[in-house]
């Protein structure tokens, strides 16, 4: 039995694909600082082009691109931080307390509609004391256990965090050789058009990164602002985090609002307060699904906001948080590559061309 060159190019490239997949599924916390890095390296690249473009030495665009991203992730945490070391003492002393609020608020609703309502909430007030009274280290020691974290994983972790920004800045420095070796790879008949494929899925990648950004400000100063005219303390804080947060879809969002909320509770401690903030939690949900991600993101990449998600989901599931680095550049490539497909499709003789012997029906009047 022989084989057509198609098909011999068809089980290759599937043979390729499934090594690929294999290597990701077993070298996936191996790849994970490496994958950060070019993604970092992807993102920067731009700017350290731009500035080489000016006469700046390559290296030195580079340390001040990885200088300036580390700066801005090193903000989004110390913005964080404050907000859970201050929420967490609050929260332990006025649990209780609002717990009794809840309970003699419920009865005095009951009451209003004629019948009686006896609430004792006297155990889960214990618990709740026992659970964040000096249990915190537990807490954090469980935390860990459970996700196989132990001393020298937890030391491993620092130390890809001191290693990405590294391979970053390496990989800005030598963009432009690694990508002329990775060309000459392809064979020479083929160049042409794997550099036309590349190209429209690097132009869907800086689309979606540019319309993200925007995004992402947008709703910093929308959250915000929002949560100032509310009367929340914490408002810049919590803002700015929901807002930059946002990048990973229904996380960020969730988290910035559970942060808001318990500020909401321990600071206004009133039903009003918390179903303000939790208002404008839900507006800026509402704009950005409906307004801002389709018109920035969507619409630019011909991507749909439900198409990221579930790629996201999907390789996060095959392969862990590797998967959720890899799973926008995935899905970039996916649709360059399903838009070529279909171009070729309607240009092709199956969809053009009638079958022999079949009889076109009458065109009317």
């Amino acid at each position: 039995m022989t084989f057509t060159p198609t098909q011999i190019r068809i089980a290759a490239w599937t043979a390729i694909a499934l090594v690929l997949v294999l290597l990701l599924t077993l070298l996936a916390p191996v790849l994970m600082p490496f994958m950060v890095a070019l993604i970092m390296a992807y993102a920067m690249h731009p700017l350290v082009e731009r500035l080489a473009g000016r006469g700046w030495p390559r290296w030195l665009g580079a340390g001040l691109s990885v200088a300036l991203l580390m700066l801005v992730l090193l903000a989004v945490v110390l913005l964080i931080v404050p907000v859970i070391t201050q929420q967490v003492p609050l929260l332990s002393k006025q649990v209780p307390v609002l717990l009794d609020r809840l309970a003699d608020g419920l009865s005095a609703l009951a009451a209003r509609f004629g019948f009686e309502l006896r609430l004792d909430i006297s155990q889960l007030r214990q618990w709740a004391s026992q659970l964040m009274s000096g249990k915190e280290s537990e807490l954090l020691a469980g935390l860990l256990s459970s996700l196989r974290i132990g001393g020298s994983a937890l030391a491993a972790l620092f130390g890809n965090l001191f290693l990405m920004p590294i391979v970053a800045f390496y990989l800005l420095i030598d963009w432009r050789a690694l990508m002329g070796r990775g060309r000459a790879l392809v064979p020479p008949r083929w160049r042409e058009s794997v550099q036309g494929f590349l190209d429209e899925t690097d132009g869907v990648l800086g689309k979606y990164l540019r319309g993200q950004l925007m995004v992402m400000g947008i709703l910093a100063v929308f959250y915000s602002t929002g949560l100032a005219l509310v009367g929340l303390n914490l408002a810049l804080p919590i803002g700015v985090f929901t807002g930059l947060a946002t990048f990973v879809p229904f996380l960020g969002f969730g988290v910035g609002l559970v942060l808001a909320v318990l500020a909401a509770l321990l600071e206004f401690q009133s039903f009003t307060g918390v179903a303000l903030v939790f208002g404008v939690y839900m507006l800026g949900q509402l704009v950005e699904s409906y307004y801002f991600t389709p018109r920035l993101v969507g619409e630019a990449i011909g991507l749909h906001p439900i198409s990221v998600i579930f790629a996201l989901l999907a390789f996060g599931h095959l392969f862990g948080f590797v998967g959720v680095l890899i799973a926008l550049p995935a899905s970039a490539v996916l649709l360059v590559a399903l838009r070529r497909l279909k171009r070729q499709y309607l240009s092709s003789d199956l969809y053009l061309k009638a079958p022999v012997g079949h009889n076109e029906p009458p065109r009317l009047p």
